[in-house]
């Protein structure tokens, strides 16, 4: 338990409103936002500064109290709730500020709990772009991308997170703060300690700032959503698509009939984009710098060949903004489509983008023989390799009955990423929900490795424990 001078230290730090007490306000820090983990925890602590964070760390540090850092608190794998009673809930939503912008470097420092989308906002207002673009990215927070090291939709052009970050500031575990705020593409002076703590998810430490990489602002987009008869049309249609529109390509998502079935079902207002049905979706989009319009010349020559070679049922290209985010709202809305087709059971893994078709198809496969009419439920990024393979239960089995079969069929699933070559995640991170994977598929090297960098930075085991490594 917490002691009173502890209780007294923790509020002389952060003040009244930066030590939250009252129970009824703990529900939205302790249960992920849809519900699945559930901790509890002695005290929200929101620190507003850098230092408050530092002093903060160090007085849990000396009481031997269990810390879990807490960006938006929209992760979907664990990592942001507590596994011990004891813990303090570290909140970063206090520190937002935007502390330089220099556009003619192409970068950006921010604190670690501005949301994405105010990331995004500040750099349109000197005419740049960050690209990191997810559905949460209205109550996500810039922390909580780097600590899964974060994709989204437009990693095919400009990477994820890892590539995305020149510079961190970080509270490590030992209350010291390591200033890493460095806006160099260039950097060979020893270890590079940005690259450890993101996508650690918060147990090497608390990322408190980050200097971000800009882009220059699209003007001219190319948006198209075309029916598909097979993921291998899919991967062909990629490859034609890059041909012809080199790297202003810049997001590829692909989405199976069923995932389209439902999210017209969930989206209010939405409208089939065709006459008829097909078995698979893709999302193609081109942006440029170029006068608007420019892109959309190239972008039909490649879908008018990909329907002289049979890769193309169908397609819809965008001629107006509106109809654009009509199109990319199909595609956002793949987390409600999911809700209301059914509860499934989510993996978020990666192979090798050549092998995208071969995995999708021994999954299906695979799964049909122990759950019949099981129902595929895949959506992702694939043109870089990132599959959010959701399977729903039958239609005659319960959620709940389905639900219990989880470690059955993930490890089904696993086992073929696996032989693939490929992750068991690709963006959401480890968390509590796949640390025992993690144990089963890396090897005896790797983990040796991980516990030795764990024990180096954190040798009491009180940053955000039951995360990562079990």
């Amino acid at each position: 338990m917490l002691t009173d001078d502890l209780d007294e230290r923790l509020r002389g730090i952060v003040g009244s409103q930066g030590l939250i007490e009252q129970r009824a306000e703990f529900e939205r820090y302790c249960v992920s936002f849809d519900g699945v983990f559930r901790g509890s925890a002695r005290y929200i602590v929101r620190p507003s500064s850098t230092a408050q964070m530092a002093a903060v760390v160090t007085a849990c540090r000396r009481a031997g109290i269990p810390m879990v850092p807490q960006g938006g608190n929209t992760g979907l794998a664990g990592g942001a709730q507590p596994t011990d009673a004891r813990s303090v809930i570290i909140s970063l939503e206090r520190m937002r500020a935007l502390r330089a912008i220099d556009p003619s470097n192409d970068t950006m420092t921010v604190e670690a709990g501005m949301t994405l989308a105010d990331v995004q906002m500040h750099a349109a207002r000197v005419d740049r772009l960050f690209p990191l673009s997810l559905a949460s990215e209205g109550s996500c927070q810039i922390g909580g991308n780097l600590s899964t090291n974060a994709g989204g939709t437009q990693v095919l052009r400009y990477g994820n997170m890892r590539s995305l970050t020149l510079g961190l500031e970080a509270v490590l575990p030992d209350g010291g703060v390591w200033n890493g705020l460095r806006g160099l593409r260039k950097d060979s002076t020893g270890y590079d300690l940005k690259q450890l703590l993101i996508g650690a998810e918060g147990t090497l430490g608390i990322i408190t700032a980050a200097t971000l990489r800009l882009f220059p602002r699209p003007r001219d987009f190319a948006t198209a959503l075309v029916g598909l008869p097979t993921p291998a049309a899919a991967l062909d249609l990629l490859h034609l698509a890059r041909a012809h529109l080199g790297e202003s390509l810049n997001a590829f998502e692909l989405m199976r009939q069923e995932c389209m079935k439902w999210v017209l079902v969930a989206l209010p207002g939405a409208i089939p984009p065709f006459a008829e049905e097909y078995p698979w979706y893709a999302l193609i989009e081109a942006a440029g710098q170029g006068e608007p319009g420019t892109l959309r010349s190239p972008m039909e020559e490649a879908l008018s060949k990909a329907m002289e070679e049979g890769l193309v049922i169908d397609g819809v290209l965008a001629d107006s903004e509106a109809q654009r985010r009509r199109l990319w709202a199909l595609r956002e809305g793949q987390a409600e489509a999911q809700k209301a087709g059914g509860a499934g059971i989510k993996h978020d893994v990666s192979v090798p983008v050549s092998q995208v078709p071969e995995f999708i198809a021994r999954a299906d496969a695979a799964l049909a023989k122990v759950v019949p009419g099981i129902r595929p439920f895949a959506f992702g990024h694939v043109g870089d390799g990132n599959i959010h393979y959701n399977p729903m239960p039958p239609l005659d089995v319960e959620p709940q009955a389905f639900t219990q079969r989880r470690e059955e069929i993930n490890r089904i699933v696993h086992d073929i990423v696996a032989d693939l070559g490929g992750s068991i995640s690709a963006e959401h991170g480890v968390g509590q929900l796949r640390a025992s994977e993690l144990a089963h598929y890396k090897s005896g090297v790797e983990l040796r490795a991980f516990r030795a960098l764990k024990r180096a930075f954190d040798p009491h085991g009180l940053m955000n424990p039951g995360k990562v490594l079990t």
